[in-house]
């Protein structure tokens, strides 16, 4: 498990992967390494507006929410209403479209970029 909380630490390595272990061995590691947790459970979320409606619910997204693709890229790169020294989000049982999970992905992908750059962890694993 340290091994997993030290991988989580580095910074450079964070984004956007398929998990490979347990979402409970990732939760353990989160916490050990200090980080925010979302953990989404998008099993009832089969279109765009269903995903964000989770994601905004996950993250507990301000009120300036806009339940669209750009308000989810915004609330990612910024969670001043959750401050942490590094972010994990978990994404269970994503249903989308092709397109759909494309956009998702280049979202997650900014975000981690973002965080990159202010020091800062940001992991998206689908599980």
């Amino acid at each position: 498990m340290d091994k997993l909380c030290d991988r989580l630490r580095e910074v450079h390595e964070a984004g956007v992967y398929r998990l490979n272990c347990t979402v409970d061995e990732v939760r353990t590691a989160t916490q050990q390494a200090g980080f925010e947790l979302f953990d989404a459970d998008c099993s009832e979320a089969h279109n765009k507006g269903a995903l964000l409606a989770t994601l905004a619910q996950t993250i507990t997204a301000p009120e300036w929410f806009g339940n669209n693709w750009d308000a989810l890229g915004d609330a990612l790169g910024d969670l001043s209403w959750r401050p942490a020294p590094g972010y994990v989000l978990i994404l269970r049982d994503v249903n989308l479209a092709v397109a759909e999970e494309v956009m998702l992905n280049g979202i997650l992908l900014e975000a981690a970029s973002f965080w990159e750059e202010q020091g800062k962890a940001f992991w998206a694993f689908f599980a």
